[in-house]
């Protein structure tokens, strides 16, 4: 244990990529003892990522380019702005809904806030709201997309620790409308201190905007509707929003988006590429885990601590929101899972209510420096310095930190919704 872990830790250290270290750290203790064969290693990451309900993680991420490409992200956020832009701070309000529409498409909080940097943003500031204010809204509201489902973060939670994916889809609901409502609500106390103007509500906006969003408010329909009707696995359930999404852009933009297909499966395979190596990554690692009991002896420490299951939550909370400032929320959940998951079992944690107070805390990391990557994807995009969105983040922060406290001290926000729909069949 003592050689993966120098060994690992030397290399985070040296900023070497995440995957890379895991792999590395493992095939170092296996060059040390006699019994494990360096082969074991090609076979440990292939069988682990040759598992199909690994298959959704490109399918969901190919869909939401699409979505994005074929125009269907910007119909979402008309409809929204016609619905709440009337309000104070309506425009910021209307970007958190959109955030909530393209996240139950999506599942990706870069790509979202990406995209919603592209259309949001410059509309912010004609609209006289400061950059800070607009970048630090765009960052932290991309991170809805890691709770509504569909959810790459709840998706790998629930593989490498076989609870069922469905239930962890529909357990992310209420907590990820509670972090849009939080998001709103803080959009317009700011906005009605810094006195930003307002527009007039316009009724006969609503239907012919609502008309123009419908093909991009069915995809969510398909999603969720063919989950809780039991009609398609996760992995189904991507099959057909990519399907959805590549019909609507052969319908509407023909000729031209069959030549924008070629760009949007190259950036997809990439995400992909990245995800994929570093669960194959953790996959060497568990096998080692496996093979010489850690989780079984790290339990055994933890639980002879005495520690309450409360006590326990509240100190890997702490340990993730440090870790959000190092690494990114996918490697969180594959650096801390396979061991912190046995010792949650044995305090008899709900793994779902794990899950999502886990997911959560990936949530506030995407905003944390120096990994952030909404950030980063923000500034980029928008050209806004990197000290302005993060100053426009704290307010959105603090109210996302009150989410993951009612999680945590009230499970049934995590569990209601699952246990009422009773989604048991897909995992």
């Amino acid at each position: 244990m003592y050689i993966t872990g120098i060994v690992a830790l030397v290399l985070l250290v040296l900023s070497v990529p995440i995957g890379i270290a895991l792999s590395a750290s493992s095939v170092a203790y296996i060059f040390f003892d006699p019994l494990l064969q360096p082969e074991v290693v090609f076979r440990a990451f292939f069988n682990f990522i040759s598992r199909y309900s690994l298959m959704a993680i490109p399918l969901f991420i190919f869909a939401g380019f699409l979505m994005e490409r074929t125009g269907l992200v910007g119909q979402l956020f008309r409809f929204a702005d016609s619905l709440v832009g009337w309000m104070p701070g309506g425009f910021g309000v209307a970007t958190v809904v959109a955030c909530v529409l393209f996240g139950a498409i999506s599942g990706s909080s870069v790509a979202m806030a990406a995209a919603m940097a592209v259309i949001a943003i410059p509309e912010m500031r004609k609209r006289g709201y400061p950059d800070w204010l607009s970048g630090g809204l765009v960052a932290t509201a991309g991170g809805i997309a890691m709770l509504i489902p569909p959810s790459i973060i709840l998706l790998l939670y629930g593989i490498v620790t076989e609870t069922s994916v469905a239930r962890l889809f529909f357990a992310g609901v209420i907590p990820g409308l509670m972090l849009a409502l939080g998001n709103a609500i803080t959009v317009v106390i700011i906005a009605m201190y810094l006195k930003l103007p307002r527009t007039t509500f316009d009724r006969r906006r609503i239907w012919p905007d609502t008309m123009k969003a419908l093909p991009a408010l069915g995809m969510p329909v398909v999603i969720l509707g063919g989950l809780y009707g039991g009609l398609f696995t996760p992995t189904e359930a991507a099959a057909a929003a990519c399907g959805y999404a590549l019909l609507y852009g052969l319908i509407v933009g023909r000729g031209e988006f069959v030549k924008q297909l070629l760009p949007v499966a190259a950036r997809s395979l990439n995400l992909t590429a990245v995800i994929l190596f570093l669960v194959g990554s953790v996959g060497v690692f568990q096998f080692l885990a496996a093979n010489l009991y850690w989780p079984q002896k790290i339990t055994e420490t933890v639980v002879g601590w005495g520690l309450s299951p409360l006590g326990f939550i509240f100190a890997f909370m702490g340990v993730l929101l440090i870790l959000g400032c190092l690494v990114d929320g996918v490697a969180m959940v594959l650096l801390t899972v396979p061991v912190v998951f046995p010792v949650a079992m044995a305090l008899k944690i709900d793994p779902i209510q794990l899950g999502i107070i886990m997911t959560l805390n990936v949530e506030t990391g995407v905003v944390t420096p120096p990994v952030g990557l909404n950030i980063f994807a923000v500034s980029g995009t928008s050209k806004i310095p990197l000290t302005q969105v993060l100053k426009g983040t704290i307010p959105f922060f603090m109210g996302d930190l009150t989410v993951l406290v009612l999680c945590i001290l009230f499970p049934g926000l995590s569990t209601w919704l699952p246990d009422l729909l009773v989604i048991d069949v897909f995992k």
